[in-house]
């Protein structure tokens, strides 16, 4: 809706005002800098004609060098802040001189020769108002406006000219950074997506047969990437290893960190057995290699699993206690005998093994503390208590024991995104 005159006031007034208004609507709405600009220029040429616009800057550039970004008499238009290759480069004569002057200037009587560069796109124009647009207190950009008529520019103009104009500079070249946020923070996105396919690919990608023993196994991050990781080894005389660890922190550091223990853990020379040799294995070159200077620690837990016997014999590097659900026992019973200090501590560390004999109809419960440490609203931790209860509450196999837990889980935590990887292993003896 225009304004209508009041109080006396004229209807070009009026009208200026309105234009005004629409002008700042227009502005707040945009998103693109080049758009802006483009929108910019047309409302200000409502506001106060001109008949030659150029666009300046010396950005990147060392005196006399100037680039022309913009000029009003060009039918292509290009972007300034991604062709910059495309754009002419002046490097003497009038406007390589008002733009490192550093000051706005308004040239009534303009004349120029035709050997300066400035001839191109002023030789025609009779007056000049030049507006420098400054950033960290340079005039690092301009804006060039030109009339075909002698003294086309009120001197008492120029303070509201240059005030506007450095206005709309700061505005644009917070589009631009935005637009350069932006695209970093995509660029940042794909790069994180690569790791995390990348740190997945290194998990088992289905869950091999294994004689008397089914398995289902849940992995979720917390990030795009995460510190979690669990792997199957295939042993000879029909026995496998089982491995889930856990890299302290989150993120792609701690991606980083999973992918060199995997690493290690697949360069272990002959067998990796028994499980405390390959845990003081995968200790010693951490600690030396790796996380002294990083200072990330890793938990793990390391069994081997005899189909045929159906001895499980591990060792734990302080890593959460497995869950052994027992058939017809209502009391889980914690593996927590063979708890030393996590990896990438100190390098000599001796690790033990110990042994317990599974029988059919036992679950083995193995997490990383993503599961046990999820909290709710309130702060409150799921706990193991709550795990057990989950556990015991399923009488299906594996993976619907799987689907049960994960979705008690869901239920406490009211649906929050995961503070920390989680990763359960569910292991039923058949």
């Amino acid at each position: 809706m225009l304004m209508t005159p009041q109080s006396g006031l004229s209807d070009d007034w009026c009208q200026r005002l309105n234009t005004v208004i629409q002008t700042m609507r227009e502005m707040s709405r945009q998103t693109d800098p080049q758009e802006m600009v483009r929108s910019y220029a047309r409302r200000v040429q409502e506001l106060m004609p001109v008949d030659r616009r150029i666009s300046l800057s010396r950005r990147g550039l060392k005196y006399p060098q100037v680039r022309v970004t913009r000029f009003s008499e060009w039918t292509d238009e290009i972007n300034p802040w991604k062709e910059a290759d495309r754009l002419p480069i002046i490097d003497r004569g009038l406007i390589s001189e008002l733009i490192y002057e550093d000051v706005p200037r308004i040239i009534s009587d303009l004349k120029i020769s035709p050997e300066d560069p400035a001839y191109e796109y002023l030789g025609d124009q009779r007056s000049l108002m030049s507006l420098p647009l400054y950033d960290g207190g340079e005039a690092m950009n301009m804006v060039i406006v030109a009339r075909n008529v002698p003294h086309g520019f009120p001197i008492e103009d120029l303070p509201e000219r240059v005030w506007m104009s450095n206005l709309f500079g700061r505005a644009a070249q917070n589009l631009v950074v935005a637009e350069e946020r932006d695209e970093a923070y995509r660029q940042v996105d794909r790069e994180l997506q690569a790791v995390a396919d990348i740190q997945r690919s290194l998990l088992p990608q289905e869950m091999p047969r294994i004689q008397s023993l089914r398995i289902a196994a849940h992995y979720q991050t917390s990030r795009r990437a995460g510190g979690d990781y669990y792997d199957l080894f295939p042993l000879p005389n029909d026995r496998w290893g089982i491995l889930i660890a856990d890299v302290s922190g989150h993120g792609t550091p701690a991606a980083v960190v999973m992918a060199v223990t995997h690493c290690i853990a697949h360069i272990y020379p002959g067998e990796p057995a028994p499980p405390s040799l390959l845990l003081k294995f995968l200790n010693r070159e951490l600690t030396r290699h790796y996380t002294s200077k990083s200072g990330h620690f890793v938990t793990a837990f390391y069994g081997i699993y005899d189909a045929q016997s159906r001895l499980l014999t591990y060792a734990s590097a302080g890593h959460n206690p497995p869950r052994l659900m027992r058939c017809g026992v209502d009391v889980p019973h914690s593996l927590d005998e063979a708890n030393m200090p996590p990896l990438g501590f100190m390098t000599d560390i001796e690790y033990h093994d110990r042994q317990v004999q599974l029988e059919i109809g036992d679950r083995l419960v193995l997490y990383t503390d993503g599961i046990t440490e999820a909290q709710n609203c309130d702060g409150e931790m799921f706990g193991t208590n709550r795990l057990d209860t989950a556990l015991c509450q399923c009488a299906g196999n594996a993976n619907q024991s799987l689907a049960r837990v994960l979705g008690e889980l869901d239920t406490f935590t009211e649906g929050l995104p995961p503070a920390d990887d989680r990763t359960l292993l569910i292991a039923d003896v058949v």
